[in-house]
Order: structure tokens, then C-alpha cells, then sequence
């Protein structure tokens, strides 16, 4: 006996989140704000924010289980490589993620859904930096050297 209304197929965290819509309208917030950013907006040379908000969209949409349209079209994403021309220090890693923060509350997610992208966020904004924070060679202000 089978019980047709029973859904086998697995849900994916592409899917809990609401699909190609809600990251359609999570990266638009974004950009709506990256337009008029004075510290990122200057790392994007196209005067039109479409193509890169396309790809960060699609990029989205992957990671979190759905369509593999960026791969299809762009390779393996790579990003640290297709970021290594952007200087990103602390403060742009920073202000990316205060605009995505943003952008993300405002999508109205389950406080689990919610931290579980944040935790995300926060993870690729740090392996997006590219300028260190400090000297290496150079103690912290709270480090004795003896």
C-alpha cells in the first residue's frame, strides 16, 4: 500500500527559503543599498548593477540547492579568485555584510532560517577578504613583547 499524498521528494534549503524568489528579492535589497554605498559601490565598474546582481543571485541559488545555472554558465564559482582583484579589507568585508544583514531581515525568515544564512554570510564575507587586518609581523596592542 502507498500513500499518494505522502511528498517523497527532500526539500532543500534552496526550497525552505522560499526559492528563486526570496533570493531574487534578498540580492535586490542588497544592491538597492550597494547602489548608494560610498565603500562598494565604487568596486563595481558597470554603471548598471544587473549583471553582478544576476550573479550573486544565482550563486545563492546553488550553494543552497537549486538550479545550477551559475556553473552552467560561469565554471566552478572560485570566488576568493574572482574577488582577488577587489581590495577587500575589514571595513568593505564589514560594510557587505551590514548591507546583506539588512537586506536579509527585512525577508521576514524564521529566526532558524535566518541564522543559518547569516552563519553563511559571515563565513564567505570573511574568505572574501583579501587585505589582511594587521601586519603579521607587527604585535597586537594587547600583546607583551618580551
Amino acid at each position: 500500500m502507498t500513500d499518494e499524498s505522502a511528498d517523497t521528494t527532500a526539500s532543500t534549503p534552496f526550497d525552505d527559503f522560499g526559492g528563486e524568489e526570496f533570493f531574487a528579492r534578498l540580492v535586490g535589497a542588497f544592491y538597492g543599498r550597494v547602489e548608494h554605498d560610498p565603500i562598494l559601490r565604487p568596486m563595481y565598474p558597470d554603471t548598471d548593477l544587473a549583471a553582478a546582481e544576476r550573479r550573486l543571485r544565482l550563486f545563492l541559488m546553488q550553494y543552497w540547492g537549486g538550479p545550477q545555472t551559475y556553473s552552467e554558465e560561469r565554471g566552478h564559482p572560485r570566488l576568493r579568485m574572482r574577488h582577488v582583484g577587489f581590495h577587500i579589507d575589514a571595513v568593505a568585508r564589514d560594510r557587505w555584510l551590514t548591507l546583506m544583514h539588512d537586506a536579509m531581515t527585512e525577508q521576514g525568515l524564521t529566526p532558524e532560517r535566518e541564522d543559518r544564512l547569516w552563519l553563511y554570510l559571515v563565513s564567505a564575507a570573511f574568505g572574501m577578504q583579501n587585505v589582511p587586518d594587521d601586519n603579521p609581523g607587527t604585535p597586537l596592542p594587547t600583546e607583551t613583547i618580551r
